[in-house]
């Protein structure tokens, strides 16, 4: 026996609108006789915001509702930007409606309609967040596009998703960061990000939506996008639209607790090795009356230095880096210290010293610095950034 509306999850498809009279009476209609009766799992329903187009599009929209009880209609008084529109429909959908899942679509048929359908049984399925590609295989770009819109969709999407999550998994999972056809399940997710503090309002909203969602742990998958072409009204991409995706994706990935980290991290190692240098000509000058041979002498001053600089590091990573893993027992910061010499014995001058040695050896003195930089940032770097998080300041 066929569920009731009344007890079936919620789905509410979000259209922004301006200017779309031209498309969204035929939208309307294909969803509510064509598409939604196929879909028996879910009660789904339309939220239409418009930002009070200038041909009328929300008339035809108030002339549909008399006919379709879930279509809902909400007028912003003026242009605010796609991110602003698509806002008040989620908390409208979450607030009023109880939506279980809030979907992104847009009025103009560039996203086929039979692909709410698709979204849906994935969200079925058990995943949380599904986004409709071009990127994938079964997914496309018209081919009447010219170059300077396929190279915003392509290059563009590359450098979004470069800067939000390389080199983690969701860099090789998300192939398509700007799409506007999404599937977003509520509780959990949508309910837990701040709609009313995004860091853009236009078109860099897809941004921070997508990266939020990964960011708490969203179940992840894509389908398809054969994108169309539109018919009528005007594309909402401006020429502020790269700067804008580009400026929301790097504040997106400064204000990431990893990457905040990480930059702790660094500071503090290059405090480190600013202690170091001064500490081996402070220790030379001083042992030079002691030790006259300069080898001996230099080698001897540099384990020192190292050694304070050692001290500064732990010191100032137990304190600021890892500040909410910080060690304060005292046995426990004995232990750990010790742990860390011998980290940063392995990872700062052993393993150094041995790419220094081979590659010198092969490629002549000349490329010393060379290896040195190789060995810094090919290995020690990464290296005690895990041992760090990994074993010294490992979370419990």
């Amino acid at each position: 026996m066929a569920s009731s509306k009344e007890t079936l999850p919620i789905a509410s498809i979000v259209i922004a609108t301006y200017n779309e009279a031209g498309s969204i009476g035929s939208m309307i209609e294909t969803l509510f006789n064509t598409i939604f009766p196929t879909i028996k799992d879910w009660h789904c329903t339309v939220i239409v915001v418009d930002d009070t187009s200038p041909d009328k599009t929300y008339e035809i929209v108030q002339k549909y509702q008399k006919n379709y009880p879930d279509l809902h209609l909400i007028i912003n008084p003026e242009k605010k930007g796609m991110g602003n529109a698509v806002v008040k429909g989620f908390k409208y959908a979450m607030e009023k409606l109880n939506a279980t899942v809030v979907c992104e679509f847009d009025a103009d048929f560039q996203h086929p309609p039979k692909d709410i359908p698709l979204l849906l049984e994935k969200i079925n399925q058990g995943y949380d967040f599904v986004i409709g590609s071009r990127k994938i295989k079964g997914g496309s770009v018209p081919t009447s596009w010219n170059f300077k819109r396929k190279f915003f969709t392509y290059v563009g999407g590359f450098t979004s998703r470069f800067v939000l999550f390389f080199p983690f998994r969701p860099f090789f999972q998300v192939t398509d960061p700007t799409t506007g056809l999404r599937a977003s399940r509520v509780k959990g997710f949508v309910d837990q990000i701040d709609l009313d503090n995004l860091y853009s309002l236009k078109f860099g909203y897809k941004i921070e939506l997508l990266y939020r969602m990964i960011q708490l742990k969203a179940k992840f998958t894509e389908i398809p996008l054969q994108f169309g072409l539109r018919e009528t009204g005007v594309s909402k991409i401006s020429k502020d639209t790269a700067r804008d995706i580009l400026l929301v994706s790097l504040k997106c990935r400064r204000n990431d607790e990893f990457t905040k980290k990480f930059i702790k991290f660094g500071l503090v190692g290059g405090v480190g090795f600013i202690i170091n240098l001064i500490g081996l000509n402070v220790f030379s000058r001083f042992l030079t009356p002691v030790i006259p041979a300069t080898g001996l002498r230099n080698s001897i001053a540099n384990t020192l230095a190292s050694e304070l600089s050692i001290i500064s590091n732990f010191t100032f990573n137990n304190a600021w880096t890892f500040k909410s893993q910080r060690i304060t027992a005292v046995t426990e910061i004995i232990s750990k210290f010790f742990a860390f010499n011998f980290s940063s014995l392995v990872g700062g001058v052993l393993v150094p010293a041995l790419i220094v040695g081979a590659g010198t050896h092969y490629f002549g003195d000349q490329t010393k610095n060379l290896f040195l930089v190789l060995a810094i940032f090919g290995f020690t770097i990464p290296y005690n950034w895990t041992v760090y998080n990994r074993v010294i300041w490992k979370k419990k």
